[in-house]
């Protein structure tokens, strides 16, 4: 098997090389071509007849030379990147030195090499030397520092975005670790909830017990198909609602009416799960329960605009008038939402009484906004 990924990629670095190089001789002889061209118009608007032939064979072997020259610049700037300021401008000033010495006399005996015909060269190669050695060094040393600089812009910006996609990378992580920590908290303390409710009814009424514990296995079993999934349908969490409220429809008995109304175009929609349960238990435990009359649970789901809209409403005391104290599960709740990020919870009195709890999130199906 592993032989067969060597093959299957093999190919592809190969084809990928091959492109770039093509692309990098193809840059340098625009550029070369360029030049050369501009040295035909500059000379005929000045009334000299250049040839093309001289023209090329000055300028295809200067570029070309940098072109082999270049890849190991950026080498050498890459290695002696680590380096402090002084030292590493002594190193590339010596390097700048040597690179454009050695580019400048290759140049110059490659042009009188291929030179043909030339009066302006027809004496020997030193004289050519006397004549555009200092010119052309002067230029390498230009063109040296130009690719270095270059090179380093490039280098400094390839950090840059690896370094963004990294701490993209981490925040996400970071956010998927702080999901969990709050889930796995969230489920102990509506565990230890439910179970004191059936502590309570094991005595008075073993049958309700029962059937509680029937209901409290039912949503673990739920759970536990959902495994570690930070995120699940409308649909599925409505599941996990619909057991939790037959517990807590035991403990209230006739106190209690649930009204529902979800959207048609959100059974699909993404949630955190167990972002439901938390916000119920809150109306129950804070609003109905101590209502020896009890009342309604008013639970609103549906689309507006780009959000997700989730709102609990209760008819029951409503918001003491020193604020209400945040536990574990609603605390749990505001934190998972801010985790998300575009969310937002809010706790506010009724018009009527009792409590109005909303929260907002980013409406997403299957992971598409």
């Amino acid at each position: 098997m592993s032989r067969q990924i060597h093959l299957s990629v093999m190919p592809t670095q190969s084809g990928n090389r091959a492109r770039a190089n093509i692309l990098w001789f193809c840059f340098w002889s625009l550029l070369a071509l360029s030049e050369s061209l501009s040295s035909i118009l500059a000379s005929r608007s000045e009334g000299i007849d250049r040839s093309w032939h001289r023209v090329l064979v000055w300028n295809l072997p200067q570029f070309y030379l940098w072109m082999i020259l270049a890849p190991c610049i950026t080498w050498l700037g890459r290695r002696s990147a680590a380096l402090k300021w002084p030292r590493f401008l002594a190193i590339h000033i010596a390097l700048s030195i040597v690179f454009a010495a050695a580019q400048t006399s290759a140049m110059l005996s490659i042009y009188w090499a291929l030179r043909g015909n030339d009066p302006i060269t027809s004496g020997s190669l030193g004289n050519l030397f006397e004549l555009e050695f200092i010119y052309q060094f002067h230029l390498g040393l230009i063109i040296y520092w130009l690719i270095l600089a270059v090179a380093r812009g490039l280098e400094a910006r390839r950090h840059l975005r690896d370094e963004k996609l990294r701490n993209a990378q981490l925040q996400a992580e970071l956010a998927q670790a702080q999901l969990h920590a709050l889930r796995a908290q969230l489920q102990p303390h509506f565990l230890f909830n439910t179970l004191n409710a059936i502590s309570a009814l094991a005595l008075s009424n073993p049958v309700l017990a029962r059937t509680m514990i029937s209901k409290l296995s039912d949503l673990l079993r739920l759970s536990l198909q959902e495994g570690h999934a930070l995120c699940i349908t409308i649909a599925r969490e409505l599941q996990f609602l619909d057991c939790y409220l037959a517990i807590q429809q035991i403990r209230f008995k006739d106190r209690l009416s649930v009204q529902l109304l979800v959207g048609a175009d959100v059974s699909a929609a993404m949630v955190p799960h167990l972002i439901l349960q938390p916000l119920v238990e809150n109306a129950l435990n804070h609003g109905l329960l101590p209502a020896q009359r009890g009342g309604t649970l008013r639970i609103t789901i549906e689309r507006a605009g780009e959000e997700l809209r989730l709102l609990i409403e209760d008819d029951g005391q409503g918001l003491p008038q020193s604020g209400l104290r945040e536990g574990i599960g609603l605390g749990n709740t505001r934190a998972r939402l801010a985790a998300l990020g575009s969310s937002s919870l809010t706790l506010e009195p009724r018009v009527g009484g009792g409590t109005r709890v909303e929260a907002r999130m980013p409406y997403t199906v299957g992971g598409e906004s």
